[in-house]
This record gives C-alpha cells, structure tokens and sequence, in this order.
C-alpha cells in the first residue's frame, strides 16, 4: 500500500549531502546496534533463512526470556517488513518472544530470492506460509500455541489464520486492523478524500480519484497504489508518520545496508500485486465465529483503517475473550509511533488472558 510514497520519501532523505547524511547514519545505527544487544542468560536472538513455502525467507527471533509468550508477526504494506522497527519495539523483548517475518515479495526475502524466486504471490499462498512458519516456530522454541499479532495489509491475513488455526494461536492481536467489506461501504471515505484533496487545492488529483469509483473490487493495482497514496499524503498525522517513524526506521536501521534498503523498497513496489486480492474479501461474509481472544487496538485518528468498522467488526464476532481500543495520538502504524502505549495494552490485555490458559501458550 505504501511501496510508492516511501520509494519517494526515501528518495528526498538521500538527496541531501551524502557525506552528512551517511556519517550522522552510521552514528544511529551504532547506538541502535547497542540497544539491541540481548545479553540475558535466557534470551535468544536469531536470525536467518528457512525454507519456507519452498523458497528461503528470512526469520528473526528475539526475546530476552524465552520463557516468555512468543508472538508472531504479520507485518504490512505488502512488503513492508517490521523489521525496520526493531529499536523502537526494543522493550516489546523484554516481555515477550518476538518473531518477525519477511513474507514473500519483502525485505530479506524479497532480497534473497528477487522477483523471479517469490514463487506464487497470493493471499492464500501467505497464508500457508504463515501455518508453515507457526509449525517451524513451535518446534523451534518448544511451545504449544503463539500469540498472533497482525498489522495493517497483514491484519487480512491474520484474520484468516486466527478464524481457521485456533489450535495454533493463543490469542489474536489486529492494530491498523483492515476490515475488508467486498468493496461495498467505502462511499464515507472516498468523499473524505475528496474533501481534503479539494481543501487543499489538488484538483488533478481530485479529478482522478472523482473518476474513480468507491467499489474498489474494480481497481487495477496501480489505481490501488495510487489510491491509497492520496489517502497517506492528505492526511497530516499520517504522512507525518511516514516521514518521522516509517523513512526513519528504515534509514537508520542497524539491520539493513544500504543495498538492502534499496531491495526493501523494490520488494514494497513488487508486493502492490497482492493489494487488489484483499478488497475484495468480506470479512463478515468469512466468517465472525472465533475459537480464541481477540483483540483489536486502533490509532484513534487514523483514515487509513479507520477505528470505527474495525470496531464495529469486533461487536459482531462471538469469542471466548474481546476486546478493543484506542491508541491515543496516532493515525497509521499507531503501534509503532507509540509502542509505549501498544506495549502497555499487550500486557494489562492480552497477557493476562495468556496467564489464565498457560498450557495453551
């Protein structure tokens, strides 16, 4: 969803004076380097390739007592890794096992492999992944169930996995959580997005987003790309995310050189194929009866997946546990602007319904 506007954003950061830039880079990502260190007799930090899905993708494992609950993630985009966001996520470690995931078409993966070696890219191909790696990581780390947090594009995927492997999953955790609805009930926003596009004088681009209809399930890629573009860029809280968290993690993160941020971006605009499959999914239509809690944490200003049908979604499944909330301040990518606040909701939420059914996880 966002591949275009982080190519361009990037692009600007790098325009600077390359030597300034570079140095006061390799500054960052030394001090990043430092946080990162997990020097606990119990903790665990690695990283590499299984083969996965037939192809290798690229796995990092990290915690500071493994006998903390382990979480998988699901990131966004598609092709975003969260990879990036390991220091602003550092005391995530510190109270659960984290693994995150290059899903094909992103990241290391994406790297690995290039665009001939992804293999098929669908939404139901990263699902059986996802069962795949869910297999891989419980025998890795010697659990019965993982804790299953899924965000943005990746949200899709992780209500399909939550709905039909809750013998896998101990609970369910959606932040930037997509409600898809087959295209239909999309006319409120398309006419907020006409409305800032008109209040701030972008009459071609009102132009084309008049031209376009609301039922997304008609949209090439490209219109999807384009789409969503003008959604980010005309909202303030949103696009000043972008360019404070999203470019800054990516720029200096101590995990990806120079080459690999490159391949970070071309992975991001190669995974846009896989955004036109999500729109047309109806999340009701799929099903509201889960087997295990779940929990929905949304930025309470965010336009992009906005909190409302995210909570009325919630009002209408039936689980053993729900609940839901808001992430003060933010819009998109709410948990990584404030993962002092997603973390604060993880443990007096979710981890208390972890503790209650220890066996399960």
């Amino acid at each position: 969803m966002f591949g275009t506007i982080v190519t361009a954003s990037a692009a600007a950061v790098v325009a600077g004076p390359a030597a300034g830039l570079l140095g006061y880079r390799q500054f960052k990502r030394a001090a990043h380097t430092r946080r990162l260190r997990i020097s606990s007799p119990e903790g665990i930090d690695e990283s590499g390739f299984v083969r996965i899905g037939g192809i290798d993708q690229y796995v990092s494992v990290r915690g500071e007592d493994r006998r903390n609950p382990v979480i998988l993630e699901i990131h966004g985009g598609p092709g975003a890794s969260n990879l990036v966001f390991a220091p602003r996520t550092r005391a995530w470690e510190k109270h659960f096992t984290l693994v995150r995931w290059d899903l094909p078409g992103a990241g290391k993966t994406f790297g690995r492999g290039g665009p001939a070696g992804q293999g098929e890219m669908s939404l139901a191909r990263l699902e059986r992944d996802a069962v795949e790696l869910t297999e891989h990581v419980r025998a890795r780390l010697g659990v019965g169930k993982v804790l299953l947090v899924a965000n943005s594009f990746g949200s899709v995927i992780g209500l399909r996995l939550a709905r039909s492997h809750p013998e896998l999953y101990s609970a369910y955790v959606g932040t930037d959580q997509n409600i898809a609805a087959g295209g239909r009930d999309r006319a409120a926003a398309h006419h907020a997005l006409c409305e800032r596009l008109r209040a701030a004088g972008k009459h071609k681009e009102l132009a084309t987003v008049t031209a376009m209809t609301p039922d997304a399930t008609v949209w090439s890629a490209q219109q999807w790309s384009q789409y969503a573009k003008l959604v980010v860029t005309t909202d303030p809280l949103t696009y000043d995310t972008m360019k404070t968290v999203v470019i800054r993690s990516l720029w200096f993160s101590p995990l990806h050189t120079l080459r690999e941020l490159s391949t970070y971006l071309k992975g991001m605009t190669f995974a846009e194929q896989l955004g036109p499959q999500a729109v047309s999914i109806d999340e009701h239509a799929e099903g509201t009866a889960f087997r295990l809690p779940v929990f929905i944490f949304q930025g309470d200003q965010d336009v992009v997946t906005p909190p409302g049908p995210a909570r009325r979604f919630l009002d209408d499944i039936t689980a053993p546990v729900k609940d839901f909330a808001l992430i003060r301040d933010a819009g998109h990518f709410a948990s990584f602007r404030h993962p002092d606040q997603f973390l604060d909701l993880m443990l007096t939420k979710v981890r208390p319904v972890l503790t209650r059914n220890p066996v399960s996880s």
